[in-house]
């Protein structure tokens, strides 16, 4: 599971997307390797901008939308432990050019802690969520974080 110590994107209210988009810049052009699968996945230019002001992050609120904000701190390492995949058939028009081939998903898990009044405490809160990779001509690029979901299950305490 992928740890966020720290959560750099504060508040549930009114969370800078246009900052989150500035952080994903910096991984536009990397290319990461799924472990499980050996799968190669560039960061394309337009992600950081899916990423930040797609429809399903237009609809988040609250917990989950600062969740999908801070989650962009380890994109690389959800990448690389990303499990489960799956294979989708395009059938959107909007994605006709740019998934041809259709896309994978990919299951990914993270924790994000919470610290108490007292900074030491804390606490962890897990998620599941699922990574949207386009194919075409055969290059995978990733393209965007949904369906997040808190576990019911009991946090982890450390």
């Amino acid at each position: 599971m992928v740890c966020i110590e720290k959560q750099i994107f504060l508040g549930k209210q009114n969370i800078d997307w246009q900052g989150v988009e500035q952080y994903l810049k910096k991984y536009v052009g990397l290319h990461i390797t799924v472990a499980e699968y050996g799968d190669e996945i560039l960061i394309p230019g337009d992600f950081p901008d899916e990423y930040a002001f797609s429809d399903y992050t237009k609809r988040l609120r609250g917990g989950l939308a600062k969740t999908k904000a801070n989650a962009s701190q380890v994109i690389i390492q959800l990448i690389e432990k990303a499990t489960n995949r799956r294979y989708i058939e395009n059938k959107s028009q909007k994605h006709a050019k740019d998934a041809v081939e259709g896309w994978y998903r990919y299951d990914v898990s993270f924790a994000v802690a919470v610290r108490g009044e007292n900074e030491l405490n804390i606490r962890w809160n897990n998620y599941k969520g699922t990574l949207i990779v386009r194919i075409k001509n055969r290059i995978l690029t990733l393209y965007d974080l949904i369906n997040i979901k808190k576990e019911a299950c009991k946090p982890l305490e450390s």
